[in-house]
């Protein structure tokens, strides 16, 4: 009983279609005008047009005056004057296009509901030694897995064990395989090549990335965001012009037929239909390309920002420090400094260790192994290298020793010294390396996005936010700012314009909360992901650039769309205020409209040949 409630509107489409039917192939099938051929329509405006002219009663009485009170009315004079194919014809209208509605957003989402079937619903746990099968939610954080050869990764993880590649195409949109081996990150959802690896579980599976687009999923199909009330704000204006042309015909012409053809034309379907359906198209796009939309009026709001402010490390920077600047003491051979510096780094999980690894890799310098490591706190990591002492400590802790210095033009970074033998050797200085896309993405926003102005805001040291703000084009600047801070920065600006806020760190969550549009990517952070209206799973800013193009689109189409569809219609309502279309006839022009404008919203879920103009 209750599946058929859900499904109310499609048994009344159903049993007004039928009834049509049969009055037709009574009436014109068996060429009899006999009287019981409207019996079919009668009963069709009892059981199908009363539930629905009682469900826009009450919506009328609450004050709910959507623009669908005209196809209410179109019923009611229908049966009124008699015209019962045209009532039922506009009961088929108004049940049919809320079911057209239902089967275009559940079309439109059918890629994000592709990826919830292709999650696995069972894993391989691998205990002393064998592996079992386990129910997917049954995963805990811990847990040692084993994905075989061509599985899709049950979870989100880190390998332990094991050399392949994995295709994350369904989650980052990009059409190439990721090499994986010991150490790196797995998600769940991508599909393993062709050797078994050994992953350690980072997530459960419910709070693992593939979980998190199914979530949206659902969260998509029931929601009813800000833009949907867009039919609404039309209607406010189209529903008393299209009464008001009825009205018109009736008086001048003398007809009744005329009012009640007018009313047929003029049901408002396309306002009905097309902007949830341009919507949930567009957020099935997005998910597509993994771009993951939390709150869909994110998708209107992004297109009328005017300023963009932006976290600092992880947004505009790698996140990963590199070494930028070495000198070293009269006498120490830069390359030998460098050698013995990785041969400690070697044994440190210290984040500038991979820096001085990496810079020695490039010049092609083998670090030979230490004799002796000790990393004890407040005295940096020290131990024997061929023979000799080697200490790296930190500038500030060791004010004694006399390292060598930088030029005042390079200013900022993070800085650490070498000692050889207990005498300064060297001096390095570190930076977080700024993305790729960070100078072309920001240079873009103005022209090609609106955007008036831009900033970083960062709890960094000045020094740093300047450096980072220069390379990549940004003027106006808040360093050194608490999360606190960062908050009442993005409150002021939110309170003058609106404004898009793009982070990934713990720390931004408030300030994302707080902007009009809040983008977290690469979702390092749970707290910063659930703060967010969008999450690009990729750090990258190449997807935000898509996201907003992706909004823009949306925006376009649901407004031509619903715009198109009452054009249309008024130019019908003309037609029928003139007598050149009967009730009937009219009804079926609406139909045809009804069409046109689903199939032209449908478009949103599609991706256009450039999707970024990066």
């Amino acid at each position: 009983m209750r599946q058929f409630w859900q499904r109310r509107t499609l048994w009344i489409a159903g049993l007004s279609l039928a009834a049509i039917l049969t009055h037709l192939i009574l009436r014109f099938g068996l060429r009899s005008a006999a009287p019981d051929a409207a019996l079919p329509l009668k009963i069709a405006l009892v059981l199908g047009g009363l539930p629905l002219v009682w469900d826009l009663g009450r919506k009328a009485v609450r004050g709910e005056f959507g623009s669908d009170l005209l196809a209410g009315m179109s019923i009611v004079t229908a049966a009124a004057l008699g015209d019962y194919l045209a009532g039922s014809i506009v009961v088929l209208m108004l049940s049919g296009g809320e079911s057209l509605e239902e089967f275009a957003i559940g079309k439109a989402s059918s890629a994000l509901q592709t990826l919830a079937k292709r999650m696995p619903s069972v894993a391989h746990r691998k205990a002393a030694g064998k592996a079992a099968d386990i129910a997917v939610e049954d995963i805990a954080v811990g847990d040692e897995m084993i994905v075989y050869p061509h599985e899709i990764c049950p979870v989100d993880g880190v390998v332990l064990n094991g050399h392949s590649t994995m295709d994350e195409s369904f989650l980052t949109g990009e059409p190439f395989t990721i090499p994986k081996t010991t150490g790196a990150m797995v998600v769940s959802g991508a599909i393993n090549g062709e050797d078994a690896l050994t992953i350690r579980a980072v997530k459960r599976a419910v709070d693992s990335r593939y979980a998190k687009i199914v979530d949206v999923m659902r969260r998509a199909e029931q929601d009813r965001p800000r833009m949907r009330r867009l039919a609404d704000q039309l209607g406010a204006w189209y529903t008393p012009v299209a009464l008001g042309v009825a009205v018109a015909a009736w008086v001048v012409s003398g007809q009744s037929e005329r009012f009640l053809a007018v009313l047929v034309v003029a049901t408002p379907c396309p306002l009905i239909i097309a902007v949830p359906v341009a919507i949930i198209g567009a957020i099935s796009l997005s998910a597509r390309r993994g771009i993951v939309i939390r709150s869909p009026a994110a998708l209107e709001q992004v297109s009328q920002c005017e300023v963009v402010m932006f976290d600092k490390t992880g947004t505009l920077t790698c996140g990963r420090p590199r070494l930028a600047e070495q000198q070293t003491v009269e006498g120490v051979e830069p390359r030998e400094a460098l050698m013995l510096a990785a041969s400690l780094e070697r044994y440190s999980k210290h984040p500038l260790a991979s820096a001085i690894l990496d810079a020695a890799e490039a010049q092609g310098i083998t670090a030979p192994e230490a004799d002796t490591i000790s990393e004890r706190p407040g005295r940096g990591l020290e131990g024997r290298v061929c023979g000799r002492n080697v200490r790296l400590v930190s500038l500030t802790e060791s004010p004694g020793a006399k390292f060598p210095e930088f030029p005042d033009h390079a200013g900022g970074g993070l800085e650490c010294g070498l000692m050889i033998d207990g005498a300064a050797a060297a001096a390095f200085r570190f930076r977080d390396e700024a993305r790729g896309d960070g100078a072309s993405f920001i240079s873009h926003l103005m022209p090609k996005h609106h955007f008036r102005r831009a900033m970083i805001i960062s709890g960094d040291r000045r020094s740093e936010v300047e450096y980072l703000a220069q390379e990549v084009g940004v003027t106006e600047i808040h360093a050194e700012a608490s999360p606190e801070e960062k908050l009442e920065i993005v409150k002021r600006e939110t309170s003058q314009a609106k404004t898009l806020f793009i982070g990934d760190g713990l720390n931004d969550a408030p300030a994302m909360k707080a902007a009009t549009v809040g983008v977290a990517i690469g979702a390092n952070s749970d707290v910063t992901a659930e703060a967010a209206d969008v999450v690009v799973m990729e750090a990258s800013l190449k997807k935000v650039d898509e996201f907003m193009h992706i909004s823009r689109r949306m925006r376009s189409i649901a407004l031509q769309s619903a715009i198109g569809g009452m054009a249309l219609s008024v130019v019908g309502m003309g037609f029928a205020a003139g007598g050149m279309l009967v009730p009937v006839a009219g009804a079926i022009a609406q139909e045809v409209i009804d069409l046109a404008v689903v199939l032209n919203a449908l478009r949103a879920a599609l991706a256009p040949r450039q999707i970024s103009d990066l």
